[in-house]
């Protein structure tokens, strides 16, 4: 609507106030301006994982593009709809007092940031801010705004033209229609064509360059019960970087001994890297090899690790294992990937389920053929992507006859099936983020404060742990966050998750995103970096070590409290 800036009260409306609405208007609409300043002061609350100024200036950013375009729509809606509006004289007025509320919602937001970020950071031991920046996180926002601003409208010009040329051939509100549809495509094509298809080249190019590192620290073992030495069957070069890692590294018999006072074995660790065989069966049969030639199921602990998606094992949750056991332990791991997790999962989400897959059925038919009295205790372990991918490597109904022993699960990624289902079918009243599933026999949950033991319960046959932190939105990221509470924010909440926490239609799923971005750039023992001492808690209940006192316990795990 045009307005005679001339004809208003200027007295008593405000010269400079009345003019910028005016101005505003010609340039953006303001009540989409208006939902967009809402969803910004909604992006400065608390979430899972402190933010950085820059952190929080992309995702306001975002927040206003997203409530800019919802205002839009639904002002275009309402005018579509011919439902009635306020008149020309009160329009300004309404806009106004619309304008001051939202803004002062905004800077009181922004007040209560620092203390927002101090809530979380406080819970998982940091140093509290002073200060949210918020001249730095505006400024951001602003150009983050800008940039989708600036796309929208392209989107939208591209639009009208396509609108504008099938006009004169069929109907308007159908030319509409389909002219929005183009653009979708057009766009999408773009992106899909030219964006994303040379950013996975450049990741990919980037993360095998990474994987074909080697570092000055790592060298390749002496032991030949390690993959990589001289008598291995699988060369040092072709491990890749994580493998390297790996086999390098990791307590050994001397280290054991002297902690232990007593004997130990040292642990046998066989990895295979991506450039060890040419197929993931030939990888599979290889390992196999590999474990046969160093003895691997002579040992009392047999672990099947799948790492996760750059190859990398967590070093927090194979070494507490191998004290635990006094080295008695072997483990292997098939690489099926160099890309970070998330990569992986977008560009091959199948390959590390084939690959866990394979590598457990090599390595569990061989193992059903030795004498039960004379054969390791079988385990599985993963991690993130790791986690998941080793969930689907077996089905319960082709082991039930032989089970394996058990396994530990740490930070299971929100896309896994088995642990979503467990979840929903916990016992009423348990919560979320920590649930009980039935009477405790088979599956169980803990995080930072051990939570393994059950008054009554009694293991049974096959023992299943699930390590997740209620701060790790790698594992609580929700995708109908877009339009619905999320379970664990209900109350009771984690421990490690902030009290001011609240949940924003489309923010926080906004929010999420960017707290899985930043899940590993937090203490050990919060968000989506599991602690060596809660790996002790977990693997003391799935493999219920022999002779271990409270005290060596505690003994063992203040080895590792300063391990970073």
């Amino acid at each position: 609507m045009k307005y005679d800036y001339q004809q208003w009260n200027v007295t008593r409306y405000g010269t400079t106030t009345l003019y910028w609405i005016v101005k505003l208007e010609k340039l953006f609409s303001v009540p989409g301006l208006l939902v967009a300043t809402l969803f910004f002061a909604a992006s400065l609350t608390p979430s899972l994982i402190p933010r950085t100024y820059l952190m929080q200036g992309v995702l306001s950013g975002v927040s206003l593009a997203a409530g800019y375009g919802i205002g839009v729509f639904g002002h275009w809606l309402w005018a579509y709809l011919e439902l009635p509006e306020p008149g020309e004289r009160e329009e300004p007025i309404i806009k106004l007092i619309a304008a001051v509320i939202c803004v002062a919602i905004a800077l009181v937001f922004l007040w209560r940031t620092s203390g927002w970020q101090n809530s979380i950071r406080e819970l998982m031991e940091l140093e509290p801010v002073d200060s949210a920046h918020p001249f730095r996180v505006g400024a951001i926002a602003i150009v983050t705004f800008t940039v989708l601003y600036v796309l929208g409208q392209l989107f939208r010009l591209t639009a009208l033209l396509f609108s504008s040329w099938l006009r004169h051939h069929i109907p308007r509100r159908v030319s509409n229609a389909l002219s929005v549809a183009a653009a979708v495509a057009l766009f999408w094509s773009l992106a899909d064509g030219v964006l994303i298809k040379y950013g996975m080249r450049a990741a990919d190019a980037s993360y095998q360059k990474f994987d074909a590192l080697v570092e000055s620290d790592v060298v390749a073992p002496i032991n030949p019960l390690r993959t990589g030495s001289e008598e291995s069957l699988i060369d040092w070069d072709n491990l890749g970087r994580a493998g390297r890692q790996f086999v390098s590294w990791g307590p050994r018999r001397g280290r054991l001994s002297e902690f232990l006072g007593e004997k130990a074995l040292d642990p046998i660790r066989v990895y295979v890297g991506l450039n060890s065989a040419d197929t993931v069966e030939e990888r599979a049969e290889l390992a196999l090899h590999e474990l046969k030639r160093v003895g691997a199921f002579e040992r009392s602990v047999l672990v099947v690790i799948t790492p996760s998606g750059t190859g990398m094992v967590d070093e927090s949750a194979i070494n507490p294992l191998e004290y635990l056991h006094r080295g008695d332990v072997a483990s292997v791991a098939v690489q099926y990937s160099y890309l970070a997790s998330w990569l992986s999962l977008l560009v091959e989400p199948d390959y590390g389920a084939e690959t866990a897959h394979l590598l457990f059925d090599k390595v569990y038919d061989f193992w059903t053929q030795l004498p039960r009295n004379d054969r390791p205790k079988l385990y599985l372990y993963g991690l993130s992507l790791g986690a998941l991918n080793s969930q689907l490597s077996t089905d319960i109904y082709d082991v039930v006859g032989d089970p394996f022993h058990g396994a530990l699960w740490s930070g299971p990624p929100f896309a896994s099936e088995r642990w979503q289902n467990i979840t929903e079918d916990r016992n009423p009243r348990s919560p979320a983020w920590l649930p009980q599933f039935r009477d405790g026999s088979v599956i169980r949950f803990t995080n930072q404060w051990n939570t393994l033991k059950k008054p009554g319960a009694r293991w049974g046959p096959i023992r299943l742990v699930y390590l997740q932190y209620a701060s790790d939105p790698v594992t609580f990221f929700d995708s109908e966050a877009l339009y619905r509470e999320p379970e664990w924010m209900n109350p009771p909440r984690g421990p490690d998750v902030s009290r001011h926490l609240r949940w924003y239609p489309i923010v926080t799923l906004l929010q999420l995103t960017v707290d899985m971005a930043a899940a590993v750039k937090v203490p050990l023992g919060y968000g989506h970096r599991y602690a060596p001492e809660d790996y002790i808690d977990a693997w003391i209940a799935v493999t219920a070590p022999e002779g271990w006192t409270e005290e060596e316990i505690e003994r063992l795990k203040a080895v590792y409290a300063d391990w970073e």
